[in-house]
């Protein structure tokens, strides 16, 4: 039994872990390498290891850094079999989709250019992204096992981070010795309003877990959501527009539930005009509905009787092109949620160009940004950014809001380690040095260990 780590190994982006086991390749995600353009190289180097040779995937959930390297996977030879939640198989083909558009679109912009070879070039296409969806096959359901091969066993938990989120089991047997290797995949919170908390095995001999906030905890919820209302009616009193880079799984329609409540108790003005402006969030959304069961009881009792939880007054879904350029000659009044959170591509990019240059906007960052990122850059305090070959003045005001994580604090973190039983051997992974080590520091575990990428071990 063998296990290597080809992502998110001292770093928070590009999870993808192989397991060797019964003369069987298993590879647990497959994700992208997120922080701007110069990480092209990252995601267009050798995997280390063959694809052709993969036998299975799981995938832990939907998001970009889990299953936006599928694609290219598929265009190098993958032609084995993809398995996860039913919820992360329809969100996946819309990240897979949308990634591939987008590098579609990088490269023509660079071919109008006259730029043609290495970072001008799509990393995959829609073709690729289409091979993808093709190779997925059995649909996982939490807590039901599933024979990958004989001695091989997965199991789905769930992980509580994004709709379809899942923690996975191996149980895997050979020469009559069983190993229980657990995977964290992202772990959510406890205590959201669309979720249920994460529920993990407690059995587990060896595990594999996320540490991003493995160095902090987040501020309370109820807090967080009264600071985001208070930074609203700031902008409102100030006459601006507020732009909120949005992740489009969980956090854009979090955001819709909490504008919602926020009108609907009368702490926001329903005068505002609100714009989710992301078709893939706009999707997301609609899945949601679809996937009722696997949200919180409340919520899905709320879809089956036909009520919208994030219905809102004012609200406005911004599908086309032409709408979005639109809302660039909108000068007040105006709340947009628009992808990517991170401010690395999408829309939010022209939002920021329009609206960062003017004192009486707002710009309300309500997730996780890695070092490199156009997000980081604005929170750690730039008086200029450089969008679309343009210096562009940041004059708005801007807010971190950091309680709305779908990302599990250091002590929830504690808390689900804890509950895994007593595993032997416990790999940090997906976060940064400093959390890493915090998180590290902090754990009572008999054995620990931080791999570098493409470290492989022995189990």
């Amino acid at each position: 039994m063998k296990l290597s780590f080809h992502g998110a190994a001292r770093g928070v982006t590009g999870s993808c872990h192989l397991v060797e086991c019964c003369g069987r390749k298993i590879l647990v995600d497959c994700g992208m390498f997120q922080g701007g353009r110069e990480l092209y190289d990252d995601n267009a180097a050798p995997f280390g290891f063959s694809p052709s040779a993969i036998d299975v995937v799981l995938l832990t959930h939907a998001h970009l850094d889990h299953c936006g390297r599928l694609p290219l996977l598929a265009k190098r030879g993958f032609h084995g079999e993809i398995i996860a939640t039913s919820a992360s198989r329809d969100l996946a083909r819309l990240i897979m989709l949308d990634s591939a558009h987008l590098h579609e679109e990088e490269a023509r912009r660079h071919h109008r250019h006259g730029k043609r070879g290495g970072h001008n070039e799509a990393l995959y296409d829609t073709m690729d992204a289409l091979d993808a969806m093709d190779r997925f096959g059995r649909v996982a359901t939490y807590l039901d096992p599933i024979e990958l091969f004989p001695g091989v066993i997965a199991t789905f938990f769930n992980a509580g981070h994004i709709l379809g989120s899942a923690s996975i089991r191996l149980a895997l047997t050979e020469q009559g010795q069983t190993r229980k290797l657990l995977f964290s995949g992202d772990i959510g919170p406890t205590g959201r309003p669309l979720l249920d908390d994460p529920a993990p095995p407690d059995d587990a001999d060896i595990v594999v877990m996320e540490t991003t906030y493995g160095d902090r905890d987040h501020r309370d919820l109820d807090a967080s959501v009264e600071e985001f209302y208070a930074a609203i009616r700031d902008a409102e009193q100030r006459g601006g527009n507020v732009i909120i880079p949005t992740f489009a799984l969980e956090r854009a329609q979090e955001l819709l539930w909490f504008l919602r409540e926020g009108m609907a108790a009368g702490k926001l003005s329903t005068t505002w005009d609100v714009y989710l402006d992301s078709p893939m969030a706009i999707s997301a959304t609609r899945l949601f509905a679809r996937h009722g069961d696997a949200m919180r009881p409340e919520l899905a009792r709320m879809i089956a009787a036909g009520r919208d939880p994030f219905g809102l007054p004012g609200l406005n879904f911004t599908r086309e092109a032409h709408d979005s350029m639109a809302l660039n000659r909108v000068r007040s009044g105006a709340i947009i949620l628009a992808g990517s959170g991170m401010a690395t591509g999408g829309r939010v990019r022209h939002h920021l160009r329009h609206n960062l240059p003017h004192a009486d906007c707002s710009v309300i960052f309500v997730g996780y940004a890695a070092q490199g990122t156009l997000a980081r850059i604005i929170i750690d305090g730039a008086q200029r950014v450089k969008l679309f070959g343009d210096e562009v003045p940041v004059r708005a005001r801007i807010h971190t809001i950091n309680g709305f994580s779908a990302h599990a604090g250091a002590g929830d973190l504690k808390r689900w380690h804890a509950r895994t039983g007593h595993p032997e051997r416990t790999f940090l992974v997906h976060g940064e040095d400093k959390s890493m080590h915090a998180f590290a520091h902090s754990l009572s575990a008999d054995s620990l260990e931080m791999p570098r990428l493409h470290q492989g071990y022995d189990l």
